[in-house]
């Protein structure tokens, strides 16, 4: 084989096992790693959001650890770095966002949920209507707090160990939207 020729088949073997290595759910692929302020976070598992009676997909889900764990309980009672990414599989307006998050916040943060308030409400404020195709996504810092990537626009940060524990309950608490997200993100499959 001629060095070119090598050179060719080696290129195509790693495009291909780069392709293979990531994961797809609903035609959105999520890479198996994301480094977060400088930190390698691994995915954790895709899960489906379904709104309504009828089911409807709105996003695919993706969770990112340190270490991957099927155990909400560890994930939830452990200060560590996390990433976690929405990508919507159909346009959502703003307001319907909001409403889902305010939803989830109040049985995820149940009494603690006054304290939260005022910062529930500047994240709110950030979000926008999202497109097909169009991602939101968060990254946990414990040092620093939560940020937000809205349309690749990164805000302060908002800062708080419980809010970011709250904010990752609605998905993987005991009451989430719906249990395929739940099941997805901890390792389960994505349907």
């Amino acid at each position: 084989m001629s060095k070119s020729a090598w050179l060719l088949a080696t290129v195509l073997s790693l495009a291909i096992g780069n392709t293979a290595s990531a994961a797809e759910c609903q035609g959105a692929n999520f890479p198996d790693s994301v480094t977060a302020d400088g930190t390698n976070l691994l995915l954790n598992g895709l899960g489906i959001r379904k709104a309504t009676l009828l089911k409807v997909k709105v996003y695919v889900a993706g969770l990112y650890l340190p270490a991957k764990s099927s155990d909400a309980g560890q994930i939830l009672g452990t200060s560590q770095p996390w990433h976690y990414v929405l990508h919507f599989v159909r346009d959502v307006d703003a307001s319907d966002i909001r409403e889902a998050y305010e939803e989830g916040f109040k049985k995820a943060a149940g009494d603690k949920l006054a304290g939260l308030q005022q910062r529930i409400d500047s994240m709110n404020a950030r979000i926008t209507d999202f497109k097909e195709g169009q991602e939101l996504s968060f990254t946990n810092d414990p040092a620093k707090g939560l940020t937000m990537d809205v349309a690749g626009k990164v805000g302060d940060a908002i800062e708080g160990a419980d809010f970011a524990s709250a904010f990752l309950k609605i998905s993987i608490g005991p009451e989430p939207p719906n249990e395929d997200l739940k099941s997805g993100l901890l390792g389960g499959k994505c349907e």
